[in-house]
């Protein structure tokens, strides 16, 4: 194999491995992560219907900045922890 096609074969797959990182990438706000419903509802495998029941209810804690609903990881994470129950024995 020729050097320059290996080099730039590891070139590319280097750009994409890049490119996945940065797709996914959430900066903090004031330590925090906030997801959209559409990224709780697929983590939760809920739909985006009964995720607004949910927020409806009182069950999920949610901000509202304009049109835009938005979850801090933290307060759904904590939910599920609330929510995990031990298998019986």
């Amino acid at each position: 194999m020729n050097v320059w096609f290996r080099f730039f074969c590891s070139l590319e797959r280097m750009l994409d491995g890049i490119e996945n990182m940065t797709k996914n990438y959430r900066p903090t706000l004031g330590g925090e992560r906030f997801l959209t419903d559409k990224e709780v509802s697929e983590r939760l495998k809920l739909s985006r219907r009964v995720l607004q029941d949910y927020r409806n209810e009182g069950r999920v804690p949610y901000c509202k900045l304009g049109g835009k609903i938005l979850y801090r990881e933290s307060d759904i994470q904590k939910l599920l922890d609330e929510g995990y129950r031990d298998a019986w024995k």
